[in-house]
């Protein structure tokens, strides 16, 4: 079997594929890459036994169909140093010797029957199927997955839960400590349906759709999904359980509104946060009309650090505290330039929204309050 590409889009594709691969694995055969030529074109899968990733490239040119498995390791070594230019390949499908010629040179080395490669069975039973631009996925995902767990008591919270309804699709995260929930308009559904995708895949979906465009189709029942996207497809294994009832939650009634540049806030933690308790990481919020101030201290190192804000504040003069860094966490994934912070009393949650919504969209961060001692 002889065929040829380019060694760019190549190694492009391996790159994306090799986060699948797992540093220790079930079977030694997932070490590898699949690779399959058929009608002109170069498959290539990557798998861990839970999730499965494929990827595919037109070939320059081919002589006949094939399939084999090679060490993940020996060929994305082989091509990440070669500059853009044409690479051919033959493998002797008998004794699976596979010689890779490039413009200078030539790679030698051994691939494997890929018989006992793992194959993905196709979805059965109740099906739902969900269609969405890869662009809104990809920023859903991105707005999402720093809020999810990693709790083994609690696996439901360690994924990103897609809630369809027939209002939105919903994506929720949340580690108990801060929870985002963003709620899409376009996409609806006579009949609710639901998943959880666990971090590893929608991590991997983020990362892949970045540079996709055109619809994603969702497809999935109660133990997996399959996620088709214009160049490739994404199937997982999916968290079995019920996800928390999240609205509940969010605070319905939190009357005094902070209006803020995202960015002076989010400098102005990073300045105090490090004289804040290691232990705690408290940032102590104090509010009156028309100001914020943000400090922190550290009674057992004696340091203590506060700054002065210009806000939009007319409520209730308050104190309230949270953990700096989960706040960082929030305002770093929010691309507004001006946020409201909307605030209840000291021992209800902080709710964080953009000061301006995306057509078709209702983005919400909440984020739990610290107890302060005085």
């Amino acid at each position: 079997m002889r065929f040829t590409l380019s060694s760019t889009a190549l190694n492009s594709r391996l790159q994306t594929l090799s986060k699948v691969i797992n540093n220790k694995n079930s079977l030694p055969i997932l070490e590898s890459f699949l690779m399959q030529v058929h009608n002109g074109q170069l498959t290539i899968t990557a798998s861990d036994n839970e999730n499965m990733m494929q990827a595919s490239l037109a070939l320059d040119n081919f002589d006949t169909d094939g399939v084999f498995a090679i060490p993940s390791h020996t060929i994305l070594d082989a091509v990440k140093e070669l500059p853009e230019q044409p690479l051919t390949f033959e493998v002797n499908p008998d004794t699976y010797e596979v010689t890779v010629g490039y413009q200078n040179g030539q790679y030698q080395f051994a691939a494997q029957n890929a018989d006992d490669y793992p194959r993905n069975e196709p979805l059965s039973g109740d099906v739902h199927v969900i269609t969405i631009d890869a662009e809104m996925l990809c920023n859903s995902l991105s707005r999402t997955l720093f809020a999810t767990d990693n709790n083994e008591i609690r696996p439901v919270m360690n994924g990103v839960y897609f809630d369809l309804t027939p209002d939105c699709l919903s994506f929720v995260a949340s580690d108990g400590h801060k929870l985002v929930r963003c709620r899409n308009y376009s996409i609806k559904s006579d009949i609710p349906a639901s998943l959880i995708m666990p971090k590893k895949p929608a991590t991997l979906l983020k990362n892949t759709l970045a540079k996709e465009h055109g619809d994603v189709v969702i497809k999935f029942n109660d133990q997996s999904a399959e996620v088709k996207y214009s160049e490739g497809l994404l199937i997982c294994r999916l968290i079995e359980g019920v996800f928390p009832n999240y609205n509940a939650a969010i605070p319905t009634d939190n009357p005094n509104e902070v209006n803020i540049d995202r960015k002076v806030l989010l400098s102005a933690i990073r300045r105090v946060l490090p004289f804040a308790s290691m232990s705690s990481q408290l940032v102590r919020f104090r509010l009156n009309t028309g100001s914020l101030e943000v400090s922190s201290e550290d009674l057992d190192f004696a340091t203590r650090a506060k700054e002065e804000l210009v806000c939009e504040y007319n409520g209730q003069p308050m104190q309230i505290g949270f953990r700096g860094d989960f706040l960082m966490e929030i305002l770093n994934s929010l691309d507004t330039d001006e946020i409201k912070i909307q605030l209840g009393d000291p021992s209800r949650a902080g709710v964080v929204i953009p000061a301006t919504q995306l057509e078709n969209e209702d983005l919400l961060m909440l984020i739990m309050p610290l107890l302060l001692n005085d």
